[in-house]
């Protein structure tokens, strides 16, 4: 399902555990795991940019070089690499990921205080806008275990929605994971209405229509075990909630959804979500899709 992933590394503490999902991950896909580290020499402290260039990129070696040894000790192969690059950071990651087809790219949502650099908002936020691959966001503490028991993919009826769901159920079938679909009635716009009572309806129905075409193709698909449920309240609270309680091991969202309503835009449901839950985030946008 993966042959390339990308891991970029700072040297932080949730930079490390991106590495250890990430490792994880390629070691169950049989992956290569590309391990970068990317210094923008103009973002360097006043000062820093002549004499305190080489010791920073002198941390970024020893960052590359201590997942290298995690990955190498994992059986993993690694290709390695230190960026300069003049540009921003999280661009010189999409470059590379491009250039050597990497089909999946594992971050963590903050990262070393002062430059932050995977600050969710800033490096994470913009990778997660732009790629045209998965991106997984992890935290400090979050634990990947590759071999998943459930895999939840939450869905609007969006094409964006349909490419995480089709992308869930590839992962659903390659690690025989069950598949939770769930569609959230956002109350907050229901109770906005006039006609709180037919709109909440007519939404509750839109999502049973949206859930039974994911179980459908999941059927077709060969998934072992699905179940669904529509949930109310706020989007990224059920979602968060829904996962911990049914001890989801990844999420599987899509990046933007339905206009209007703008339930998985990132920097709404998508985004609260990779904050909130302690579980792996897989986020991917439609594919062709223009920002």
């Amino acid at each position: 399902m993966y042959d390339r992933i990308l891991i970029p590394t700072d040297g932080s503490d949730v930079a490390e555990a991106a590495a250890e999902a990430a490792i994880a991950f390629a070691g169950r896909f049989e992956a290569d795991l590309h391990i970068i580290h990317v210094l923008e020499v103009g973002e360097l402290p006043p000062g820093f940019e002549d004499e305190g260039a080489d010791e920073f990129a002198s941390r970024g070696k020893e960052a590359v070089s201590r997942v290298a040894e995690m990955a190498t000790n994992a059986d993993v192969d690694v290709t390695t690499a230190i960026l300069e690059n003049g540009a921003s950071i999280h661009r010189a990651i999409l470059t590379y990921a491009s250039d050597h087809g990497v089909d999946c790219i594992v971050m963590g949502t903050y990262g070393r205080t002062g430059l932050d650099r995977f600050v969710l908002g800033s490096v994470a936020e913009q990778t997660l806008r732009e790629a045209p691959v998965p991106v997984m966001t992890v935290h400090e503490d979050t634990v990947v275990d590759p071999d998943f028991s459930a895999v939840l993919v939450p869905t609007d009826g969006s094409a964006c929605a349909q490419a995480a769901a089709d992308h869930a159920i590839e992962l659903a079938l390659a690690t025989d994971a069950a598949l939770h679909i769930v569609h959230v009635v956002d109350l907050g716009v229901v109770w906005d209405e006039v006609n709180a009572g037919v709109v909440l309806d007519a939404l509750e129905e839109a999502g049973k229509q949206a859930l039974q075409t994911i179980i459908d193709q999941a059927d077709e698909s060969g998934v072992a075990t699905s179940e669904s449920s529509v949930l109310s309240g706020a989007p990224h609270s059920a979602i968060v909630e829904y996962a911990d309680e049914r001890d989801v091991d990844c999420v599987v969202m899509g990046s933007h959804g339905r206009t209007g309503i703008d339930r998985y835009l990132l920097g709404s449901v998508t985004e609260r979500v990779v904050r909130l839950t302690d579980v792996p985030v897989l986020a991917l946008k439609e594919p062709n899709t223009t920002d």
